[in-house]
């Protein structure tokens, strides 16, 4: 007899609550026929909470030794108590990369990007720099302002000459 550990649901509707059962492969999921109840796996309580999966360990491994293959929530729940090895993650296959082609795409555009920032950068450096200078030579700008003003006074001087 081919022998198996899962659960079997109980509880109400919307609530469920199941039992952590050894029992022939072939019988269906909630039929009565049940070898023996190892475990408890509530749901319905936060993940963190200690009552929420609560097995008999000494019971778990004696079916184990006897043959018993546990279901893949079960196989979970094991994994979590240290009594067996987490199974390896497989490797994916290719199909869920993009093609080499979008690869390429995204990669150029990622250098396009790349190379308008160094771009903006360098103009925000030389603006920068172009600021600075300025404020080191205060002097001749002064000079320049009286310039400035005197030709304002010569388009006045022509208007009294012509009248």
């Amino acid at each position: 007899m081919a022998t198996v550990i899962r659960l079997a649901r109980y509880g109400a509707k919307k609530r469920p609550y199941y039992h952590v059962v050894v029992t022939d492969s072939r019988n269906a999921r909630n039929s009565g026929a049940i070898l023996e109840t190892i475990g408890k796996y509530n749901p319905m309580l936060a993940k963190g909470d200690e009552k929420r999966v609560v097995l008999d360990i000494e019971k778990v491994k004696s079916w184990m030794a006897k043959g018993a293959k546990p279901s893949d929530r079960v196989y979970k729940f094991l994994v979590n108590a240290g009594l067996v090895a987490a199974k390896p993650i497989p490797n994916q296959t290719k199909k869920n990369q993009p093609s080499e082609k979008t690869q390429m795409k995204a990669k150029d555009k990622a250098d396009k990007l790349a190379k308008i920032a160094e771009e903006k950068a360098a103009a925000e450096a030389a603006a920068k720099e172009a600021a600075a200078a300025p404020a080191e030579e205060p002097a001749p700008v002064a000079e320049e302002a009286p310039a400035a003003e005197t030709p304002a006074e010569e388009p006045a001087a022509t208007e009294a000459v012509a009248e």
